[in-house]
């Protein structure tokens, strides 16, 4: 029988007093992409004192949670999935029916990782690996998406890793993660990343000066 299906969430735990233009940015992707897939996106355990820039407030899709996602989800722990790249088992279109929820540890766009997962590993979840190498949160959300959601096993999502961005005519950056690619064989960010990494390289060549 192909009865009622619960609606997927996914959780990023975010836990910093403070939010930075690049997270601002991939959470509105998220909550864009998430709302049209018909899933819901919430951000976790944010500080109160915490004040979202207004154009990520007024983005649809996008749910603000002071509580943790212990509390919120208590009721249903076993239909939580951590993505947590010390897991021992990959995620896979399966998943997407034993699970309601997939929760992401806010870590994913570090470099270095600071291993927030373990927190959350700690709490008893079931976990699941996107892969070896480091994506950003969005990418992260994405892939899952497409593996729990639209059924595409792990191995034939297709990926750019560490993309160059050319920043002018005589210096490009690495990103040191992993990318969805696109139907314009680019690698998928959220609009505005782009003028971002740009506008961050040159103020650190500005700060040279």
């Amino acid at each position: 029988m192909g009865g009622y299906k619960p609606q997927i969430t996914y959780v990023v735990e975010h836990l910093d007093p403070e939010l930075g233009p690049w997270s601002s940015l991939e959470y509105g992707r998220i909550a864009r992409e998430s709302h049209a897939a018909g899933a819901r996106f919430l951000l976790s355990s944010v500080p109160s004192s915490l004040q979202m820039p207004k154009d990520l407030a007024a983005t649809q899709g996008l749910e603000v949670e002071h509580r943790s996602v212990e509390e919120i989800f208590a009721d249903r722990k076993s239909k939580v999935c951590l993505l947590d790249p010390a897991a021992e088992a990959d995620l896979n279109p399966a998943d997407g029916d034993q699970f309601e929820v997939f929760l992401f540890g806010g870590i994913l766009g570090d470099d270095p990782p600071r291993d927030r997962t373990s927190e959350l590993r700690k709490k008893g979840y079931s976990g699941r690996r996107l892969g070896p190498k480091q994506m950003t949160t969005d990418t992260a959300v994405r892939v899952t998406r497409m593996v729990a959601q639209e059924k595409v096993p792990l191995e034939e999502v297709p990926y750019i890793d560490y993309p160059e961005l050319r920043i002018n005519h005589h210096e490009s950056t690495e990103m040191p993660f992993r990318y969805v690619k696109g139907p314009d064989g680019q690698p998928v960010m959220p609009e505005g990343m782009v003028d971002l990494i740009k506008e961050d390289a040159n103020k650190s060549v500005d700060d040279l000066f």
